[in-house]
């Protein structure tokens, strides 16, 4: 534990190195990573109901299931308070995933913007930090996007020759894990994405199979989706007396405990962050405060 947490960090390396050799080191790395390499989430599984046009909304028949402390409401959005003795910890259980969308700094390439002035730059309810950022020497300013951006069907950050692995939405709202290129992702109708890893549960099978992820203990952010489409946002505080922070093995089982179909690590670390009316709910571990970020996962109004 105390090896994947020190090497996954930048300034706390030193830690593992003191003690043990390279070598030793990279074993322990590869024993705990997550290989989701071929790891495709399946689109067709997921049956998301159409909200606005469907007599079902109008009505208020469409309901969603209850055992796992969400009320049988249409359009809900509800929080959880997954807090225990090793962490605190929040989810936002959003029933209709249209309202979840990627929101971007408005200087892609330059600057980025705090998560609280990015959700109020596109008039949400609420978010959490997405995608990462290069951060030399702990000093980037958000603005530099590692991998892939695509807000509302457009390439914000990117090119034609790479492929990313990609935790996204496409246009029937249905939450789309795997590597591809930007031509695969224009074929399968991708409207918001960002690049991040590992994937966490694909087709409703964990992927984390021994060990704690390879990551060690910090804080978390992830994102998943019910068979239902209902969105999962989650975030967990860590490097603070209050909260260590979790293993990507415990994100994992926290998303399957409330029934993610498909699920996905998202930065985390000083950039873990998540808004909610008006209110920062969870507490930023980095010294400064909340974080510059690239990329955000939002929740609109209606």
């Amino acid at each position: 534990m105390i090896v994947t947490s020190a090497m996954t960090t930048m300034r706390h390396q030193y830690i593992a190195k003191a003690f043990l050799s390279e070598k030793e080191i990279n074993e322990i790395m590869d024993k705990n990573k997550v290989d989701t390499t071929d790891k495709y989430s399946d689109e067709k599984a997921i049956e998301v109901a159409k909200y606005n046009d469907s007599e079902a909304f109008k009505n208020g028949d469409i309901q969603y299931n209850d055992n796992k402390g969400v009320p049988k409401e249409k359009d809900n959005i509800e929080m959880v308070d997954i807090s225990n003795g090793k962490y605190k910890g929040y989810l936002l259980i959003v029933s209709n995933p249209d309202r979840v969308s990627v929101a971007t700094t408005k200087k892609v390439g330059n600057y980025g913007m705090k998560l609280e002035d990015i959700v109020k730059e596109y008039d949400a309810v609420g978010g959490i930090n997405a995608g990462g950022f290069a951060d030399e020497n702990g000093k980037g300013n958000g603005g530099t996007p590692i991998g892939l951006l695509i807000e509302d069907g457009q390439v914000i950050y990117g090119n034609e020759k790479d492929r990313y692995d990609i935790v996204g939405l496409n246009e029937d709202s249905v939450l789309v894990l795997g590597s591809y290129t930007l031509k695969e992702l224009k074929a399968k109708k991708i409207r918001d994405a960002v690049t991040f890893s590992p994937f966490l549960v694909v087709n409703g099978q964990p992927t984390i199979k021994q060990g704690n992820g390879g990551w060690g203990i910090a804080p978390r952010t992830a994102i998943g989706q019910r068979k239902d489409g209902t969105i999962l946002m989650l975030v967990i505080d860590g490097r603070q007396v209050s909260s260590i922070g979790a293993t990507l093995k415990e994100v994992q089982d926290i998303m399957l405990q409330y029934d993610a179909y498909n699920a996905a690590n998202l930065d985390g670390g000083a950039s873990t962050t998540m808004i909610y009316e008006n209110k920062t709910i969870n507490h930023p571990c980095s010294q400064y405060g909340p974080r510059y970020l690239p990329s955000a996962f939002i929740i609109k109004k209606n």
